[in-house]
């Protein structure tokens, strides 16, 4: 199954979590900790991770589309 991932800058607050859940799919701008989605269509190696860090993020800005 191929799934989308969304992330909304606006309302990442830069805790982090995406980046320690899934480094391969998420890092963080260096001058202000907002995410950076670095694979918006993650493998399904990837993709499970890609979902708990959507799951951990505190200011639900990233969006995992099924």
């Amino acid at each position: 199954m191929t799934v989308r991932i969304e992330v909304d800058e606006d309302a990442c607050v830069g805790g982090g979590q995406c980046v320690l859940a899934a480094a391969e799919v998420f890092d963080q701008r260096d001058e202000d900790g907002v995410v950076v989605l670095l694979d918006d269509a993650p493998g399904v190696e990837l993709q499970e991770a890609a979902r708990e860090a959507a799951l951990l993020c505190p200011a639900a800005a990233i969006r995992v589309i099924e």
